[in-house]
């Protein structure tokens, strides 16, 4: 079964990271990325997995977010509050139908954050929706590997209750690709003298809003960019 990448970044506690296999084990995922762990190989991930130990052994380690999801089309962080600049939001059952629509599943992601302060506004930038699982608003937080398991299981359900889509021909820009993008329209735009490096205020987290909802495929971003080297031309 094609399935998503479940990516926890600078976890702290090495247990969460052994109960989140045990729970993605217990839903047939087995697609395990780790962002800079506190501390990780560990004995008590491995004794918390509880024979989740494949999990363990064949997850991804990176230094960066950037490198973890560098070749996902869509990247989705799961997230227990609202922020300034919203995302799209899902709840579980339409996220895990979202991630079954994808053309290729296997380069979607999803996040979750530090156990204390989940994800950064850097991080979110980098998201194209937000999850968030309903909880009681009087005690709202969740432990890393419950949300895990609550996705999952509705990754798990979706996956045999939802048809593909007919566009399965798409592919959409990778995320080092939208980097790229982004790079070259702040330049663009600082060329142009719209936008002030001194002071940016929040123009380009909007215009990342903006695209990532977009979505852009591999001819669109490449048009896109045309664009840009075409005003960049006129500017010199």
């Amino acid at each position: 079964m094609k399935q998503p990448g479940i990516v926890l970044i600078n976890t702290s506690h090495p247990g969460n990271i052994g109960a989140t296999a045990r729970a993605m084990k217990n839903m047939g995922l087995g697609k395990l990325c780790l962002v800079e762990p506190k501390h990780y190989p560990s004995a008590e991930a491995t004794a918390r997995a509880s024979g989740a130990d494949n999990l363990l052994a064949g997850a991804n380690c990176f230094a960066t977010l950037e490198d973890a999801v560098a070749e996902c089309e869509l990247v989705i962080g799961a997230s227990a509050r609202g922020r300034t600049l919203p995302l799209p939001m899902l709840d579980p059952r339409s996220c895990a139908e979202l991630v079954q629509q994808q053309p290729d599943i296997e380069r979607v992601a999803i996040l979750f954050g530090r156990e204390r302060t989940g994800l950064t506004n850097d991080e979110l930038d980098r998201c194209h929706y937000l999850v968030q699982i309903p909880t009681d608003p009087d005690y709202p937080s969740l432990n890393i590997a419950a949300a895990v398991q609550v996705i999952a299981y509705e990754l798990r359900i979706a996956a045999g209750a939802v048809e593909k889509p007919d566009e399965a021909e798409v592919e959409y820009a990778s995320m080092t690709q939208m980097e790229q993008f982004y790079t070259h329209l702040q330049h663009t735009l600082v060329a142009l003298e719209f936008l002030d490096p001194d002071n940016p205020r929040q123009l380009m987290r909007r215009l990342r809003r903006l695209f990532n909802r977009a979505r852009p495929d591999q001819n669109e971003i490449n048009i896109l960019r045309g664009i840009l080297t075409a005003a960049n031309r006129k500017t010199r």
